[in-house]
């Protein structure tokens, strides 16, 4: 007889063998379990093990930066145009 749906249900496309799967509900699970409590010092552990690692460049980077932004203004000013022509 036919039943008004072709072919199988989602979930039940394949039939694997030998491979076992567990899964847990999501009602059982605890999404936020030690977020604060693990989550908060492990933040605090590596951003301190990386913080030597990347201000350093940053720094230098915003130091050129800077200087670069200076000494544009000053080769701007007719001042700085005249020493040059001289």
């Amino acid at each position: 007889m036919f039943s008004g749906a072709m072919g199988r249900h989602f979930g039940q496309l394949t039939r694997v063998r030998n491979i076992i799967t567990y899964s847990l509900s999501p009602f059982e699970q605890r999404a936020f379990a030690g977020a604060i409590s693990n989550g908060v010092p492990n933040m605090a552990r590596r951003f301190s093990g990386q913080v030597f690692r990347v201000v350093p460049p940053l720094f230098l980077c915003y130091l050129v930066y800077d200087w670069g932004k200076k000494e544009h203004a000053r080769l701007q000013r007719k001042a700085a145009k005249a020493e040059l022509a001289e």
